[in-house]
This record gives C-alpha cells, structure tokens and sequence, in this order.
C-alpha cells in the first residue's frame, strides 16, 4: 500500500485542519449543492491533501451532516446568547421581543436560506440531513424557550400548562411566514431589520394575548 505522505504542522494542526475542511466545504456546498460538490474541490479549497479531507469525514455525505450540525447548533447558539437567560424582575414582553428579532435577524439570512435550501433538495436521498437541520435548528431552539416558559410557569406570570407546545407555537408564530416566504421567494425577500422588528413585536403581542394570566 501507498504511503501518504504526512503533511507538515504543528501542535494543533489537526484541528485547523479540520476547520479549514469545514470552512471549505461550506463554501462548495453552498455555491455548488450537494451533487455538484466532489472532495477534489474541497480539498483544494482547504489547501490539504484529499486524503486528509477523508481522514476526518469517511465520506461526502459526513461531511455536508458535520457542515449542517456546525451552522445550525452556531445559530441556535448566537439566538441563545444574545437574548441571555430570562432574569427575575425582567418585563417579560420585552425579554420575548428581543429574543424573537434576534431569532429572525440571526436565521433569517442568505448563507443559512442557503444551507436550508439544498438540504431540503436532499432529504429525500439523505434523511439524515433534514433531521441534523431540524434537531440543530427549530427542535433545539424549541427546548431551549421550553425552558424559559417552564420558568415563568411556575412563577406564575404566565398561563402555560404545555411549556412544550408553548414554545413550538411561539417559534412558529414567529419563524413561519418569513421563513417560508425567503425560502420559496429567494434571498430578495427577506424582510429589512424595521420589518423583522415590526413582525418580532406583533407576533409577542399575539403570544402573550393567549398566554398572559387574566
């Protein structure tokens, strides 16, 4: 057999290495889809050898689930951070505002309509991929305001019987027209940050008119 040659770095170049494929093969992806995407590129892209690529992800169908879980857990994570944990004393109305623009701002964006698009052209051939977008996405966003709802539950300042269903309706209430209208429409019509934030408030106000004790 073959030796492949090892290629030269230091500590810790494995690990750039791998992000240098994952950086990479986002970009191919993204501007080729998935068929029109072949490890050669992906490794000329990256600057390492093919076998290297293969050393980290054993096939091109590991590589785009490893693309899919890196963008969408990145996203549910910046949503996460910049809302910041519900705090006692905080006006709830305005928490739930602020968390639901910047959901829409952070998802709401060509590189993630992008990803979205040529995994839905996917699934059909690559469950896998519709399941690593949803788990890394809504279901991960869902659990999280799950929680929050939990909180305020049993704090009393909100009626919520289904922390659950609660926040699967109020990401939805939120995600659903935008989302949809960016993906079938294109890039193009993806509300202006005034429009995101109109939509933000007047889906909060709907949320809180069902959820809000009388």
């Amino acid at each position: 057999m073959r030796r492949v040659a090892r290629e030269p770095g230091g500590i810790g170049s494995s690990a750039k290495k791998r992000q240098a494929i994952l950086g990479a093969a986002a970009v191919a992806f993204l501007q080729n889809g998935y068929l029109g995407t072949n490890m050669d590129e992906v490794a000329a892209l990256a600057g390492v050898a093919k076998q290297t690529v293969y050393n980290n992800f054993a096939n091109k169908e590991m590589l785009f689930i490893a693309i899919v879980t890196q963008m969408t857990n990145a996203g549910s994570d910046a949503v996460r951070d910049a809302a910041g944990a519900w705090r006692t004393g905080t006006d709830i109305g305005e928490y739930l505002r602020r968390y639901a623009y910047r959901q829409l701002s952070i998802v709401l964006t060509p590189r993630l309509m992008q990803l979205r698009r040529v995994v839905i052209g996917e699934v059909s051939r690559f469950p896998q991929l519709g399941k690593c977008l949803y788990e890394g996405g809504p279901k991960r966003a869902m659990a999280a305001l799950a929680k929050v709802f939990a909180k305020l539950a049993e704090r009393g300042l909100l009626a919520i019987d289904d922390p659950e269903l609660a926040a699967s309706q109020f990401n939805w209430l939120i995600m659903s027209e935008p989302l949809n209208r960016a993906m079938l429409l294109g890039d193009g019509s993806i509300p202006n940050p005034a429009a995101l934030r109109r939509h933000a408030d007047e889906s909060v106000r709907t949320f809180l008119a069902a959820y809000t004790r009388k």
